[in-house]
């Protein structure tokens, strides 16, 4: 019997109260997007499948309306979401505001890694990843809204030491992408950005007794495919869907298809352009400060980024191995809406087998942006007033990496200049961001601080660590004054350090050539440690 049918066909497999679960990176890329418009689409005309759970590891959606989970928005649908981030879909973020449906947003790595115990009748996950998070029971379980009551998450003790267990999940429907299948059902995906999870994900289903289907662009011969490329076998996949909606078959969320982006060729990278001198390049030179020689760094999306910029200019890039959590190693990690993909890869691995490497330890050191933060070195990234946008994989890296680097401007909307290598403030800003206790804790001050995790946070005024679960103010710009222009605008008064130090002034000059003396000296007492 043939395994290739319609997507429409595809959808009338779902049944109510079905536990679907899908794959994708950061919106589109990876995500069988006209499999999930399909059973949208039915839904409207049948009313049909009804109270499903629909589970999703990473960021699924558009920055717009319709797009993702959306096609999922109809009351009655979806009884409950897990997934990583939904803050991409923007209507099913409105039903989870309105409690229409129950929702849990886990930690990426968590979910990823949860289809392969699964997949291997394990107990669950066990993994401190989340500890003294809102993802912890005794905080909020990571249940977003009220209705969602029940507990899928225990705190548990091994050999005298506090984990957290995350239930199984125990999907029977998988929707995974690939770019070719053959007639038996092998997948490969040439044309992707990454592997994912389709691997663990396919093989949970599998063995859990459900169906999996396959959304691809073409179908090739049985047997003509390359064993090393296929990344799903097909005695795994039940259903093949050729995509008949190139709209819902999108390379990222801003392409539809470039070679580079899957690295199928190479590509000649132009010399980076300086940034401009701002308040965001600055927070950059300082973060980029805390570099450590060769290392492997993940970076998160927005102001992050930009200390690969401020690297590179520095002519420092060599001294970084850059990461993208689907599981890219190396290479220049494309920006903006193709975020997920990375041009020039040096190797690509599976996106579950990627946390392990970052739950481990893997990362010498990560940059993560910073939303708010409070007296106890919290910070919060994941929801703001009732609008809820989940972790992504900002809690397994912020947990497990060696240093962690929070950036973000010290208020909301300020306005400043440079002048004699000095801070100048024009606005204050409207709104502040450093408060007394964040709205939701995506990361733990006091977990770092008991776990002996550096942590340091770069603002455009001041520079802050924490020590013994509070929040320390170790450097303030050049130029300021202590009270007016950095306490007054904080809901606390920190802990100042008795040698509070000024940041470097070079770093607020047009040109800085400053980094690769930080670097080699770095290096020097590396070694210099070595032999003693």
């Amino acid at each position: 019997m043939s395994k290739i049918i319609s997507s429409a066909d595809a959808a009338k497999l779902i049944r109510d109260q079905d536990i679907v679960a899908t794959t994708a990176s950061s919106g589109l890329a990876g995500l069988p997007e006209e499999l999930i418009f399909r059973i949208g689409e039915r839904y409207k005309e049948e009313g049909s499948p009804k109270n499903i759970t629909f589970v999703n590891g990473s960021g699924i959606g558009l920055n717009s309306e319709g797009r993702g989970l959306d096609h999922l928005a109809y009351e009655g649908l979806v009884k409950r979401i897990i997934s990583g981030h939904p803050g991409f879909s923007h209507q099913m973020v409105r039903f989870i505001t309105e409690e229409k449906v129950e929702a849990y947003l886990f930690p990426q790595g968590v979910i990823v890694q949860l289809w392969r115990s699964l997949a291997g009748k394990k107990p669950g996950v066990i993994t401190k990843v989340g500890l003294g998070t809102y993802v912890d029971p005794r905080i909020q379980g990571a249940k977003a809204n009220s209705i969602t009551t029940e507990d899928l998450i225990d705190v548990i003790q091994l050999n005298g030491e506090e984990w957290l267990h995350y239930q199984n999940i125990s999907a029977n429907v998988a929707l995974i992408r690939g770019t070719t299948a053959d007639e038996n059902g092998n997948i490969t995906t040439e044309h992707e950005v990454a592997n994912f999870e389709i691997l663990a994900l396919a093989t949970a289903v599998r063995n859990n007794g459900g169906i999996v289907i396959a959304q691809v662009e073409k179908i090739a011969e049985a047997g003509s495919l390359d064993p090393k490329k296929v990344r799903v076998p097909g005695v795994m996949v039940d259903y093949i869907v050729k995509s008949e909606l190139p709209q819902f078959h999108f390379q990222t969320m801003a392409t539809q298809y470039d070679p580079a982006l899957s690295n199928e060729i190479k590509v000649p990278l132009t010399s980076i352009k300086p940034a401009v001198l701002n308040a965001k390049k600055v927070i950059a030179r300082r973060a980029a400060m805390e570099l450590v020689p060769n290392s492997v760094v993940n970076l998160g999306v927005g102001m992050p980024a930009l200390v690969s910029s401020v690297a590179a200019e520095e002519g420092m890039a060599d001294e970084m191995t850059l990461t993208v959590e689907f599981g890219v190693f190396g290479g220049v990690p494309a920006s903006g809406f193709d975020f997920g993909a990375s041009y020039n890869a040096e190797a690509i691995i599976d996106h579950d087998a990627m946390f392990d490497f970052y739950d481990g330890g893997g990362l010498d050191v990560t940059f993560l942006g910073l939303a708010q933060l409070d007296q106890y070195g919290n910070v919060n990234v994941s929801q703001f007033g009732p609008k809820v946008t989940g972790p992504g994989g900002f809690i397994n890296i912020s947990q497990s990496s060696k240093k962690v680097v929070f950036v973000g401007q010290f208020t909301v909307g300020s306005k400043e200049i440079f002048e004699n290598n000095q801070l100048v403030i024009l606005d204050h800003g409207r709104g502040k961001k450093i408060i007394n206790d964040v709205e939701q804790i995506t990361f733990s001050g006091e977990y770092a601080s008991k776990a002996g995790i550096p942590v340091v946070y770069v603002t455009e005024r001041a520079v802050f660590d924490v020590v013994d679960g509070r929040l320390r103010l170790i450097e303030m710009a050049p130029g300021l004054d202590l009270e007016k222009d950095i306490l007054a605008w904080m809901d606390f008064r920190p802990v100042i350090a008795e040698d509070l130090k000024t940041m470097d002034p070079s770093i607020f000059q047009e040109q800085w050539g400053g980094l690769k003396e930080i670097i080699y000296e770095k290096r020097n007492d590396k070694v210099l440690e070595s032999v003693m």
